[in-house]
């Protein structure tokens, strides 16, 4: 199996593990790892991960791609290898391999790891937003579809993306009308934990699981 974890601005944004197969990389949501930031080509570059290799090619000439922070139209992963994609950094890394002397409480408590990260893949509940304010105190809004939208042009549109491993939200505006437990959202895209509080449009909605 291969593992790739997105970094942005140093902090982890999403991880996931593939099989061996064909996986897409890109800013579109049909994509198996989708980042969604307009430095980002909609189609960027595609994996074939193989038993016993890894290789990544690009996709679109005008939106490069850098391993190890040298451009790259094609390359063999190596465990730890860095994929820089527009703003965001993907770290490679092989999930079989085990180092010697690795000890064996860590490489359980990795294995326990992934098991968890295997399962919040799968297994992604319901959700909703509740107003906190203004005249619509205490309506719930479902987060049913993939892609949610809020707010107004100029005064903040975001959108929740439900995703695989989460519910993802991100501005289209790109500006700071947004604000995710108090923190401007700008051009970012926030994985929404429980009880996270959203402002968009000057309106305080609580975002929460369903039970």
């Amino acid at each position: 199996m291969a593992k790739f974890t997105v970094y942005f601005k140093g902090k982890v944004i999403q991880s996931h593990i593939f099989e061996p197969g064909v996986i897409h990389i890109g800013r579109d949501e049909s994509n198996d790892l989708a980042i969604d930031n307009l430095t980002v080509a909609p189609a960027h570059a595609v994996v074939i991960i193989k038993e016993n290799s890894c290789v990544i090619k690009q996709l679109n000439n005008e939106f490069p791609l850098l391993i190890n922070n040298e451009k790259s139209k094609e390359a063999v992963l190596r465990d730890n290898d860095t994929i820089s994609v527009g703003k965001h950094t993907i770290v490679f890394s092989t999930t079989e391999s085990v180092s010697p002397v690795t000890n064996s409480n860590s490489a359980s408590k990795d294995v326990e790891s992934l098991n968890i990260k295997l399962e919040e893949k799968i297994n992604v509940p319901d959700a909703n937003l509740q107003v906190m304010d203004g005249q619509h105190i205490g309506r719930v809004l479902p987060l049913k579809k993939p892609m949610t939208r809020f707010g107004h042009s100029g005064a903040g549109i975001g959108v929740i993306a439900r995703r695989k491993d989460g519910y993802f939200i991100s501005s289209l505006e790109g500006d700071t009308n947004i604000t995710v437990n108090q923190t401007p959202l700008g051009n970012k895209t926030v994985n929404l934990n429980n009880n996270d509080v959203v402002v968009i449009d000057n309106i305080s909605m609580q975002f929460f699981f369903e039970n």
